[in-house]
């Protein structure tokens, strides 16, 4: 017997032993709650949309109100359509008209190398209250790449670069930052 068949076999077995019974789950919305307007458009709830949210109970204070940013609800204003079996964003005017401009964007660092100082990360929108988990969707982020380090900090931060709107990206990204600066 295979061991993954073992495995499932004598766990099955046991939970069985042991009196455990199936759940049954059941909605969250009342029994008679219609469906949403947009339901027949193939998206019954939203979802993955948005700047995330910044838990009240976090330890973190949320982004101060600064007006030498793009705001992240300007970045968040998107919608994404299905293209050869890919969800792909559909950016609106707005958005696009930020493609390849030296701009300012806020946010919480989210490190991808080790280390004190950081010359590729990511900025998003909310902190992050999980390691495992990241704190919106790809709307929510920024993939930042840097000129000089940036020292990694967990309050929120300012970097200033070439801002990219992200057609095809290979890992799921939707903007860039490069040859960005920290700003105090």
């Amino acid at each position: 017997m295979p061991m993954r068949n073992l495995f499932s076999g004598l766990c099955l077995s046991s939970a069985m032993g042991v009196g455990v019974s199936a759940q049954t789950l059941s909605s969250p919305l009342p029994p008679d709650t219609p469906p949403p307007a947009n339901a027949s458009e193939g998206s019954a709830l939203p979802h993955g949309r948005g700047a995330g949210v910044h838990s009240p109970l976090s330890p973190f204070a949320p982004l101060p109100k600064r007006t030498d940013v793009v705001a992240w609800s300007t970045l968040t204003d998107i919608t994404t359509r299905v293209e050869k079996k890919r969800i792909v964003p559909v950016y609106p005017a707005p958005v696009a008209a930020l493609n390849q401009k030296t701009l300012r964007l806020q946010g919480f660092m989210m490190p991808l190398e080790p280390g004190e100082n950081q010359r590729h990360f990511l900025l998003a929108s909310v902190p992050l209250t999980c390691g495992f988990c990241t704190p919106g969707g790809p709307e929510s982020m920024v993939e930042v790449r840097t000129k000089t380090p940036v020292k990694y900090k967990l309050e929120a931060v300012v970097v200033e670069g070439t801002f990219h709107v992200l057609q095809n990206d290979p890992y799921g990204l939707y903007y860039r930052i490069t040859n960005a600066v920290g700003v105090p």
